[in-house]
């Protein structure tokens, strides 16, 4: 399953700056049962705007990770929270139809 996310920075901080910080969060998110990795994708044409994408076995897993409180994960989303904004896209299935381009 997919976990996914769109994110706003604010005036005064920086994609890469985020991306600093999604990086020692998932650094320490991947070591839960069931993380399959994580992607940050920056929209063409909005540099401030990102989708982020946590790849899980299956949402069981996901929600076992999110009821364990994990404080340095917590302390690296605090400090970043006041410089970017966070809308949840939704939790989504694997894919069940793949269209993938011939040779």
């Amino acid at each position: 399953m997919k976990y996914i996310f769109e994110v706003q920075i604010r005036e005064g901080y920086t994609a890469e700056d985020y991306a600093d910080s999604w990086m020692r969060a998932s650094e320490l998110i991947q070591r839960a049962p069931g993380a399959r990795g994580t992607e940050l994708h920056r929209k063409i044409g909005e540099p401030n705007t990102l989708i982020a994408i946590a790849h899980w076995d299956k949402k069981a897993s996901r929600d076992a990770m999110e009821s364990q409180h994990n404080p340095d994960v917590a302390d690296i989303i605090r400090r970043a929270a006041p410089f970017c904004e966070i809308r949840p896209l939704g939790e989504f299935e694997d894919p069940e139809w793949v269209v993938n381009p011939t040779d």
